[in-house]
C-alpha cells in the first residue's frame, strides 16, 4: 500500500504528496485522529496529488498521513440491496446510530448475517464468462442472480456448485477455473467500480418499447421506451420532485432505484416514510421491496453527491445483467453537476459556460450513456431506462446542465410554470415536450404491433390538434370572443378537452392516479373520434356550454374503475350528448 502526507486543506479538495504510484479515481484513506475520512484521486501531478474528500475536512491537520488503497471507488453487489437506503458511499443508513452521521463513520451495505436459499443453474463441466448465472436466490420476490462476478475475463470452467439450500452471501457458491488452471472461488458478493459501466452483456439495441409509468401525458403523447432516457426540467414549485415520485408509485418496471442527489432532506424524509407504506399496482406488494433509495441531502458532503449518481447507476446495471427492467430516478442532477462545478473551481481549471467544468457535456452524455437495452449472453433481455431532474436556475432552459442533457436524451419533459401556476397538474407542457422515440421505425413498428396500428401517426395527429387548440386561444385573447370565427372556439375547446381529459391526472384519486395502457389506447380513440367530428354552433356561447358538458363526463370516466358499470355508464351519456349534437347539427345544415 502506498502512503503520503496532506501538503494542503481548501474545503474538501485535499492535496497530497505521494510516496509512489497513485492512479486516477484512486480511493485514499486520510489519517485524522482515530478515523480514517475517504477521499478520491481526481488529479495528479507528478508527485502532487489532488483528491476530493467525502467528509468535512476540519479535523485534517498539514502532514496528516494517507493510506492509498490501491481501489476505485466500489459497491459491493449481491443479495440485500432491495429496500435499503443507502448515502452516497452505500453505507447503510437504517445501521447507523443517532440523529446524525458521524464523521468517518461506515457501515456495511449488505446483511453478512442472513441466510438466503439458493438454487443452482449451472452445472459441473460447464463454460461461463462474466455476468452468466450460477444460480438464484430470493430477495424480496425478485429472483436474484448470483453471476460469474463481472471483473473476471475469458472463459472459466465450472468446477463446482453448491447444491440448493440456505447459505449466507459471504459462503462460496462455486468455484470456476480458467483456461490457465487457475481456480476462483465465487460467493454471492462482488464488488466493482462505479464510474466504469457494466458490459457484461452481448449487445445494446435501440429501445423499442414503451416503459409503462400510469401517466397519460407520457404514455400517450411522450412515451418513454425500456431501456430510454429523459430529463424534467422545470422552475421551483413546478413539481418536478412529485411528478418523479408519481412516476416511481405506477411505472411498471421490476426495479426501481431512486437518487436523492443533493435534494432537501424533508423531500426524502417523505419517501422513506412513504414507500413502505405503498402497494406497487403491478404486484400487489409493497413498493419498498423493488426499491432502493441512495440518499445525498444538500445538507450532507459536497463530494458525496458526484459519487451518488454512479452508485444508483452501478446498482441498476448489476440488476440489468439478471434480465430485469430498471427504473433510476435522480433528483437533481442539477446538484450534481453544481458538485462538478464546486470542485472544478477550487482545482482552478479553466472554467466554461456559467463557470461549470469544460467538460460538463461530456461527462452528462457519458452517464446516461450507461442506460439501455441489452441482450445478455443467454439470451435474456434487461433494460435500465433513467430518468433526471434539472433545475435550472429561474427556469433557464438555455443554461449549461439543461443544454447538454438535452443532446443526450430522448425524452424532454418541461414543466410549465403557466401549467402549475393554473393549476393543471401534471404541469407537462404537452407542446415544448417531446419523445424522440416516436421517430424510431423500431419503436413505431412496435406499436403497432402492441397497441394498435398507426398509434404513432395519430398520437402526432393530437399533438396538432393541441396545437391549433393554442393558437386559436391566442386568437381569442387577443381579438376578444365575438371578433373570431365560432370555428375558432371549436378548436379552441376541442384543446380543452383533450387537456382536461388525457393530460391532466389526479394523483390523489386511487383509480385516476394510474391509467393502464389498454385505457388510455381507448380514451384516447374516442377523443380523436370527438376531435375530427365536424360541429355546427350558432354562437360561440354554445361551444362552451356544449364541452363542458362533455369534458365533465369525460372526467368522471377518468375516475371510474375501467370497465366498470359506473364507466359503462358515463359513456352512455357521453355517446347520448354527442348523438344529439349530430342531429342538431344535421337538422340546422
Amino acid at each position: 500500500m502506498n502512503t503520503g502526507k496532506v501538503t494542503g486543506v481548501i474545503s474538501n479538495l485535499i492535496f497530497i504528496e505521494a510516496h509512489g504510484a497513485v492512479t486516477q479515481n484512486e480511493i485514499c484513506l486520510i489519517h485524522t485522529e482515530n478515523k480514517r475520512l475517504m477521499a478520491e484521486v481526481i488529479r495528479i501531478t507528478g508527485t502532487q496529488v489532488s483528491a476530493q474528500l467525502f467528509e468535512t475536512s476540519m479535523t485534517i491537520k498539514m502532514g496528516s498521513l494517507v493510506d492509498f488503497t490501491g481501489r476505485l471507488l466500489e459497491v459491493e453487489l449481491g443479495p440485500g440491496i432491495l429496500s435499503k437506503k443507502y448515502d452516497g458511499l452505500q453505507n447503510d443508513l437504517t445501521k447507523m446510530s443517532g440523529l446524525f452521521i458521524d464523521m468517518g463513520q461506515t457501515t456495511p451495505p449488505l446483511d453478512s448475517d442472513v441466510y438466503y436459499s439458493f438454487t443452482p443453474l449451472i452445472k459441473a463441466g460447464e463454460t461461463v464468462h462474466a455476468g452468466d448465472w450460477l444460480g438464484s436466490v430470493k430477495e424480496n420476490w425478485i429472483d436474484h442472480k448470483i453471476m460469474v462476478p463481472f471483473t473476471l475475463k475469458g472463459t472459466y470452467t465450472v468446477e463446482s456448485v453448491v447444491k440448493k439450500g440456505d447459505y449466507l452471501i459471504n459462503d462460496v457458491m462455486a468455484v470456476l477455473s480458467s483456461e490457465k488452471g487457475e481456480k476462483i472461488e465465487v460467493t454471492m458478493v462482488q464488488k466493482w467500480p462505479v464510474k466504469r459501466a457494466i458490459r457484461t452483456f452481448r449487445q445494446k439495441i435501440r429501445p423499442n418499447k414503451i416503459l409503462q409509468t400510469g401517466l397519460r401525458v407520457i404514455d400517450t403523447l411522450n412515451p418513454i421506451a425500456e431501456g430510454g432516457t429523459g430529463y424534467i426540467p422545470g422552475p421551483f414549485g413546478t413539481g418536478k420532485t412529485v411528478l418523479q415520485q408519481a412516476i416511481a408509485k405506477n411505472s411498471k418496471a421490476d426495479i426501481l432505484i431512486m437518487v436523492a442527489c443533493g435534494e432537501r432532506a424533508n423531500e426524502v424524509v417523505e419517501i422513506f416514510t412513504e414507500f413502505p407504506k405503498l402497494t406497487d399496482p403491478d404486484t400487489g406488494r409493497t413498493l419498498d421491496e423493488k426499491t432502493t433509495i441512495i440518499c445525498n441531502t444538500s445538507n450532507m458532503p459536497v463530494a458525496a453527491r458526484e459519487a451518488s449518481v454512479y452508485v444508483g447507476m452501478t446498482l441498476a446495471e448489476y440488476y440489468r445483467a439478471m434480465g430485469l427492467k430498471v427504473l433510476i430516478l435522480a433528483d437533481s442532477t442539477s446538484r450534481w453537476a453544481q458538485a462538478l462545478r464546486e470542485m472544478s473551481n477550487r482545482m482552478e481549471e479553466l472554467p466554461g459556460p456559467d463557470a461549470f467544468p469544460v467538460e460538463l457535456p461530456a461527462t452528462i452524455a457519458n452517464f446516461y450513456s450507461r442506460a439501455g437495452l441489452t441482450e445478455l449472453n443467454n439470451g435474456a433481455w434487461g433494460s435500465v431506462t433513467f430518468i433526471g431532474t434539472v433545475s435550472p436556475a429561474g427556469g433557464n432552459f438555455k443554461e449549461p446542465v439543461t443544454e447538454s442533457t438535452s443532446k443526450v436524451a430522448r425524452c424532454f419533459y418541461a414543466l410549465s410554470q403557466k401549467r402549475a401556476d393554473a393549476k393543471r397538474y401534471p404541469a407537462i407542457d404537452p407542446i415544448a415536450s417531446y419523445s424522440k422515440y416516436l421517430d424510431y421505425p423500431e419503436f413505431v413498428e412496435n406499436t403497432d404491433t402492441s397497441i394498435q396500428k398507426g398509434w404513432v401517426a395519430k398520437v402526432k395527429k393530437c399533438k396538432d390538434l393541441i396545437r391549433n387548440g393554442l393558437e386559436a386561444r391566442d386568437q381569442i385573447s387577443i381579438l376578444g370572443d365575438d371578433a373570431v370565427p365560432v370555428e375558432y372556439h371549436v378548436v379552441f375547446w376541442k384543446s380543452e378537452m383533450i387537456d382536461f381529459a388525457l393530460i391532466q391526472q389526479d394523483s390523489f384519486d386511487d383509480v385516476d392516479m394510474n391509467t393502464s395502457l389498454e385505457r388510455q389506447q381507448y380514451m384516447f380513440n374516442k377523443l380523436m373520434e370527438i376531435g375530427y367530428m365536424e360541429f355546427h354552433f350558432s354562437e360561440f356561447e354554445e361551444v362552451g356550454t356544449f364541452f363542458k358538458q362533455i369534458i365533465n363526463i369525460l372526467k368522471q370516466m377518468n375516475y371510474s374503475p375501467f370497465d366498470s358499470s359506473q364507466f359503462k355508464k358515463h359513456h352512455k351519456e357521453l355517446e347520448k350528448a354527442l348523438q344529439n349534437m349530430r342531429e342538431k347539427t344535421l337538422t340546422e345544415l
